[in-house]
This record gives structure tokens, sequence and C-alpha cells, in this order.
């Protein structure tokens, strides 16, 4: 074979080696970028599902919280999980007060629309009726006889206002008196607290009077009359669930990663108003369930045993990771760690470590990891708070995080917590850093 020959067949053999590495290279970047896509679009359709209106809020209106678990439930069935028991489901009940029926308020013959204008404190009972507004001016405390003159007021069929929105809060005598409506002890038909932002809670002990919540920018100051027909249901005993579902490991079957969320919300408030959620915690529960699609993937098999929880009851006061505490479906000292996810879906300044400060061996593997890989701005450790599920947990001697996304929307508690207003822009990276947090753990 003469040299030209040789020459020609050599830089073929070049060519053909280059256009191979490059479209390796291209389907690698095509194949990262195709699972980041659909990391990202099933969890934007899980978002999208349990923000819809036929969950009613993921509360107990209409059995809200019972179809988003069996929503839960079905996506781990589809992905082959094992279940502890034949249905996935960890049942235990709660009283809880709710708000199925009417939701009418008009004050001065304006009529005020529910989660936009107010909002129904969750511990309020029924009233329905026109009655008077006596308005708590807090000049009155810097009068010992205006004090003493509204004590002496009859209220028994009236209705408070009290302005939270220009209140010094930090000054004790006022924060005495607002002890004092809270409590209604002027017995008032209600109590009605304006406020900046509106802000809706669950509770389990209804009082006897209305307990409402009203924006600022809806009052005058001078309003005169209030016609009301809200109505709440006290629930006894109420059943919901803990949803689990688990991978076993290769290598320790026995011992137990657990990833959680919780998937309940508000709920319904009236016949037509809900909260959807979105981030608080449909996100969770998104990143719960890719978490969950991605290790019931054989390759991606765990050393370790990783146990799937999506808790109930959250917003009641942690009254699911509390039931699992109590009685756990294996024993907590073969847990080796909890991440417990709340709040998912934004992410700009960075993510939030509650327990960071309490295991900090952990934290700073997670703060490396983040600072390798250039995942999100920032990690930030925090210490131990009541915050959500993972604090029964780390109080019974389990090594847990509670991490929370920081910047971007403002919604929380509110009826503009929505999906599509929801930005999950760093929901894949959060995805990416979780998997790399968790194989250190494997490891």
């Amino acid at each position: 074979m003469n040299k030209f020959k040789m020459k020609n067949k050599v830089q073929t053999f070049r060519k053909t080696f280059i256009y191979l590495f490059i479209f390796f290279n291209c389907f690698s970047l095509y194949a990262q970028e195709t699972s980041k896509n659909e990391v990202y679009q099933y969890g934007k359709k899980i978002v999208d599902t349990m923000t819809s209106e036929s969950m009613h809020g993921r509360g107990y209106v209409n059995n809200g919280d019972k179809i988003a678990a069996n929503y839960i439930k079905t996506e781990f069935q589809k992905f082959g999980l094992k279940s502890f028991n034949n249905d996935y489901y960890q049942k235990f009940s709660f009283p809880i007060n709710t708000f199925p029926g009417n939701m009418i308020l008009e004050i001065d013959g304006k009529k005020f629309i529910a989660g936009q204008d107010y909002i129904v404190k969750g511990n309020s009972g029924s009233l329905s009726g026109t009655f008077e507004i006596v308005h708590f001016d807090s000049t009155i405390l810097k009068k010992s006889e205006l004090k003493e003159e509204f004590k002496k007021i009859n209220f028994s069929n009236k209705i408070i206002l009290v302005d939270k929105s220009n209140l010094d809060l930090k000054n004790k005598e006022v924060l005495d008196w607002l002890g004092l409506f809270i409590s209604n002890s002027f017995k008032a038909k209600g109590i009605i607290f304006i406020e900046n932002k509106l802000i809706a809670e669950l509770s389990s002990h209804p009082e006897s009077y209305l307990l409402l919540e009203m924006l600022r920018a809806s009052f005058i100051g001078n309003e005169k009359s209030i016609t009301v027909n809200i109505e709440n249901k006290y629930i006894t005993e109420y059943q919901s669930q803990n949803v689990i579902a688990y991978v076993k490991g290769s290598e320790h079957p026995d011992s137990f990663i657990i990833f959680s969320a919780h998937y309940d919300h508000l709920g319904q408030m009236g016949k037509t108003v809900y909260f959807p959620g979105a981030n608080d915690n449909a996100s969770g529960c998104a990143m719960l369930l890719n978490l969950a699609k991605q290790y019931s993937i054989l390759s991606n098999g765990p050393k370790y045993s990783i146990a799937f929880i999506a808790f109930g009851a959250e917003e009641v006061g942690l009254l699911g990771s509390k039931q699992y505490t109590e009685t756990p479906l294996f024993p907590l000292k073969n847990i080796r760690f909890l991440l417990n996810m709340d709040i998912m879906g934004t992410g700009e300044e960075g993510i939030t470590a509650v327990n960071g400060t309490l295991f900090k061996t952990e934290f700073d593997k997670l703060k490396e990891i983040n600072t390798k890989n250039n995942f999100i701005k920032d990690v930030k450790i925090r210490g131990k708070a009541a915050n959500s599920d993972h604090y029964f947990f780390s109080e019974k001697g389990v090594k847990a995080f509670f991490i929370y996304t920081m910047g971007g929307i403002k919604a929380y508690h509110d009826i503009y917590d929505k999906a599509e207003t929801l930005p999950l822009n760093k929901f894949v990276d959060l995805f990416k850093m979780i998997i790399s947090f968790s194989n250190y753990l494997q490891n």
C-alpha cells in the first residue's frame, strides 16, 4: 500500500472517529436534557393535578384529602413500589372544623368575596344575621377613661372590627388587648381583624363566635353594619391517612432512607372557594413522586431501602407525621436519614435546611454537593423548628432535615398559590441535588 492511500485511510478513520465522538456526546447531552425535561414535565403534571378544583384544596370538605391520597397511591402503584400493607395507607383520625356551607358577607350593603376580600379563621363558629359594627381605635389605649368606656359597651349583639394593620405589635398593652379580642373576652357576636395580607389556617377547636380576617384595602374606617351568613361544620372524628411505599435495598433492606412531603392543604371555604396549595405543598409531592419514579427503575436500585411517605394532616398540626412516629411501620432506629420536602416550587435564592445545626456533618455535605455542582444559589442553615413533618422524627432521635426553597412568589396559605404562577424554575436542579445527597447517604 502506498503512502498516499495510507494517508487517506488514516484521515478517513480520524474523521469517522471525530464524527462518532461528536454524535455520542450530542446524544449524551440530548439524553441528559430529555431526562431533565421529563423530571420537570412530570413535576408540572403533579402540581397541575393536585391543585385542580377536583381535589377541593386537598382538605376536609368533599373528601379532598382522600382524593389526593388516592392519586399518590395510584402513582406509587404505577411505579411498582412495595407497600407495608395491602393499600399503602396508614389511617388515623382527628377532629376538624370545616366550612362547607354558606359564605355570605356584606358591610353597609357592599358585598365581599370570600378568599379575595376575607377569610374565615380556622376556629370560627357559624353566624347569621345583621349586626352593628364597633371599631376598636388604637388611640383608645392612650387614655384610661376611653379604655374603660370601651369595656362597658354591651357587645352581645355587635361585631368588633380590629385594625391590626396599624397596631404596634411590639407594645405589651397592644398585645394584651389583642389577646382579649382573640379570646372574645367582650362576648361579641364576632371579631373581624383587618390585615395587610390574608393567611388561612385550619383548626380542630371551633369557637362559638365568628372570627374573620379582612384585607385593609377594603375598608374606610366608618363602617356601620354587617350582614353575614357563614356556616361551620365541626367533625369530631375525621379519618385521614398517610400514603407510604418503598423500594427494597439490595444490601441493607432493613435500613431506610426516607423522603417525605405532606400532600394535604387548607381545603375549601364555602361551596366554590378553595386553596390550591401549589407551592405548599403540591411542589413537595411532585419532588417526592419524581424521586419515587427515579428509584423504581431497576438500574437505580438503592443499597439501603428507600421509603416514600406522603403525610396527611400536616396543616392541622403535623398530625400525620406524629401518628407515624407513634406507630411506625418499621423501627425508627432503622432510619438512616429523613429528608422532608415542603415548598419546592421556587429557589431563586436557594434553600434553607432546618435542623442543619443539629446534624452538621450532613449539612456540610449537602452544602459541599451544591458548591461543587452549582445546583442552586445557596444552602442556608437553620436550627430546630417545629414547622413541618421532620419535627417529630428528630424529636425521637432520627436524623432529619426539612428543606424549603426561598425567593420568587410570595403566595402562601391564600387562594393565589396556584399552579399557573408557580415557576418550578429550580425544580430540576433541586432534584439533582437531592439525588446527589441520597447517593452520599447510600454510600
